[in-house]
Formats: structure tokens, C-alpha cells, sequence
């Protein structure tokens, strides 16, 4: 699909591209964020459908980005051609039937897009990153009670069948998880009490988002804490920096975060595009 208007004597156009033409305009909306993004939300940015925006049939000044037909999930102008973000951002809202956003809040530019259209917008999520501070396991985290330790480390094959029983769907594909050095497994003897989870990130190099599941059997014991605490111990000893991210009414896994030294000032939005009579009631 292509869109061509004039604007103070410019042609603009949309196109369909390839992502990987984009790359040198993705790394440039990278290094523009105030903050990184977690895996939940680059997963849908790289499940999109992207498009260029030219100007005057040739030049690439931005790109956007589409998932599943109907949520916007990535649009950048470059700062030259920043004066037309507003009209540019409206047509791309109009023309492809937008009907929702995700905006995380360390995209200024967006949220700003956003705010001047006043869309109906809610809490989706938090992301997190390092606070840098070191933080203790905690409670019965780090041994088991008589002295003993428990063991964090890499998952292997062999751990797979009691991943599977003890995780069930969590986030699934474990083989190949493990395969891809994603999980980690944290026990006490034979006992599984949980899993860590890396996901590297395909768009920052050296970023990946942290995660972890809990057997439980053995919840409310400071095994969340003790995991992600491992986890940002494995990621700052292999030049991993790790993000994480919980939906925004998840007060225990915010907790659980928190207390394992990550910490959060980024919100990820879900906006929803109001048009017509509703846009009008809004004013």
C-alpha cells in the first residue's frame, strides 16, 4: 500500500520495506529512547509489518511499524523532518485503519503524538532495568536452611522433562529455550524450585530481558528474588544488560522485582484510537 500528499511543496509516500532496510533508522529510534524496552514489547515491534516514509519519492526520512493489521507499534521521524511528525503521524492513523498503539513512555516523541490526539489511554505494563546496587537473595533464597546451597545454573537437556512438569506453559518451547542458553534452573537437591528466563534482545546489542517462574510449591519463600538476583549476577558477569517487565497490576511481581535490585520509570501504554462521536465526547 502507498499514501502520496503534498506538503509545503514536499511529496511524502508509504511504502511496505523490509525491515532490514530500516536498520540504520531502528538504531537511530534506539538511541533516542530514555530508557530501554523489554522483550514483550519488542517481540511485537519485530512481528510487525514496516513501512518506509519518503519524502519527494527518493529519501527515507522514517519508517513505522504495524502489528497484526491494527496496532501501531513503532513510528520515528527523522529530527530534519521532525515539523511534519503531526500531519504525517494523523495520515498514517487514518490511512491504515489504526485502532491501537503500544507507546512505551521513554519514546517522547510518540507519547507526545499520542497526547496530541487525545486517544483513550491505558496502563499496560512496566519495564524495568538495574538499579546497579547489589542486593542480597534473601529469606530461604540463597541455601536451605541447614547450610547447604542451592545450585543456580545454565539448564540442561536432561532438566527438560522436570521444566516441563513443574513450568507447564510458562512460556514454552523449552527444548529449544534450552538449546538456545535461555533457561536456568535454580534447585534445592533434587527439587526444582524455578527457572530463569534471558531473552536477548535482536534490536540492542548486549540488552536482554530477565524473567522467572516459581514452583509453587515453594512460593512466598524468596525464590522469585533469589532467581532474579542470580540472573542479574550471570548477566553482569557475561556483559549481559539485563530489562524486565511485569503487566502494570502485577503487584507481586513488581515487588518481586524491586526488592532484587531492578527498578522501573518506564510505562508501556495501551492507547486505543477514538474517532467520530467518541473523539467529540472526549473534548
Amino acid at each position: 500500500m502507498e499514501a502520496i500528499g503534498i506538503v509545503d511543496g514536499n511529496a511524502f509516500s508509504f511504502s511496505a520495506c523490509p525491515i532490514g532496510d530500516l536498520r540504520p533508522l531502528i538504531d537511530e529510534y534506539v538511541g533516542q529512547l530514555a530508557s530501554p524496552i523489554d522483550s514483550f514489547l519488542e517481540d511485537h515491534i519485530l512481528g510487525s509489518a514496516f513501512y518506509a516514509i519518503r519524502a519527494n519519492a527518493d529519501a527515507v526520512i522514517g519508517y513505522f511499524a504495524i502489528f497484526n493489521n491494527q496496532r501501531l507499534t513503532q513510528f520515528y521521524i527523522r529530527d530534519v523532518w521532525r515539523k511534519y511528525a503531526q500531519s504525517l503521524f494523523v495520515r498514517v492513523i487514518d490511512e491504515f485503519a489504526v485502532k491501537f498503539l503500544f507507546v512505551p513512555t521513554c519514546d517522547e516523541s510518540l507519547i507526545s503524538l499520542v497526547i496530541d490526539q487525545d486517544y483513550a489511554i491505558k496502563k499496560q505494563a512496566y519495564f524495568f532495568q538495574d538499579s546497579g546496587l547489589e542486593a542480597a537473595a534473601g529469606g530461604d533464597g540463597d541455601g536451605d536452611g541447614d547450610g547447604g546451597q542451592n545450585e543456580f545454573r545454565l539448564a540442561e537437556a536432561k532438566d527438560l522433562p522436570v521444566i516441563e512438569q513443574v513450568c507447564v506453559d510458562f512460556v514454552g518451547d523449552y527444548a529449544n529455550r534450552i538449546g538456545r542458553g535461555e533457561i536456568f534452573v535454580y534447585y534445592r537437591e533434587y527439587e526444582l524450585l524455578g527457572i530463569g528466563v534471558l531473552e536477548r534482545s535482536r534490536l540492542v546489542d548486549g540488552l536482554g530481558s530477565i524473567g522467572m517462574f516459581v514452583n509453587p510449591a515453594f512460593r512466598l519463600q524468596g525464590m522469585g528474588k533469589a532467581i532474579i538476583v542470580a540472573m542479574r549476577g550471570w548477566c553482569k558477569a557475561h556483559g549481559v544488560v539485563p530489562v524486565s517487565g511485569c503487566w502494570y497490576y502485577n503487584d507481586a511481581s513488581k515487588r518481586t522485582l524491586e526488592s532484587a535490585g531492578m527498578v522501573t520509570k518506564t510505562r508501556l501504554l495501551h492507547v486505543e484510537v477514538v474517532r467520530g462521536e467518541a473523539a467529540a465526547e472526549r473534548v
